[in-house]
């Protein structure tokens, strides 16, 4: 289960100074640490992520990047895989993404599920993200979000006989008889 440090209010200069080698993400002015990823989780990302770096290397149309903090205002996230477009790779800092990514892959857990699925995907569709794949792996789906005006247009649930498509990356198809392959529960 997630921690959530509500003692007083954090800012992203806070959150810059911790020293300890623990995982953190700053939402609303709260500290959530945030539990290491179990094996499923991490080999789920890898793959997801693996799909797309090879993608990208014959189709050089931005950069795919795993777990690296995220700033959207004063709040800092860091998502599982995420993926953003050439003609935003300013946005790439040395140690950090000032921004929101064009698509955001979070592989739900059950210490982090709550936060994916409500505070972050708020803070996602408000700071711009345009492409959001929420991930089950016990249940081996997809929920795959594109950005409306006001809220996530749910784009449908996806198993392991769907292939993975985004406008976002033409050509880009993801099986996900691959991604969930030899995974146990």
């Amino acid at each position: 289960m997630a921690v959530i440090l509500s003692d007083r209010v954090y800012t992203v200069e806070d959150y810059l100074q911790l020293q300890d080698d623990q995982q953190y993400e700053l939402i609303g002015g709260k500290l959530i640490m945030v539990p290491r990823p179990r094996y499923k989780h991490q080999k789920i990302a890898g793959r997801f992520f693996m799909k797309m770096e090879n993608f990208l290397e014959k189709n050089p149309m931005g950069e795919a990047v795993q777990e690296v903090d995220v700033h959207l205002g004063d709040e800092v996230v860091a998502p599982d895989v995420l993926f953003i477009s050439r003609e935003r790779l300013d946005i790439i800092g040395e140690q950090h993404i000032q921004g929101a990514p064009d698509l955001v892959i979070e592989i739900l857990s059950p210490a982090t599920a709550i936060h994916d699925k409500k505070k972050k995907s708020r803070l996602y569709l408000i700071h711009g993200v345009k492409e959001y794949w929420l991930v089950d792996p016990d249940n081996r789906l997809v929920d795959v979000y594109v950005a409306g005006e006001k809220e996530w247009r749910w784009m449908g649930t996806f198993d392991q006989e769907d292939v993975l498509t985004t406008d976002l990356l033409p050509g880009l198809e993801i099986r996900l008889a691959d991604i969930f392959k030899g995974l146990r529960n």
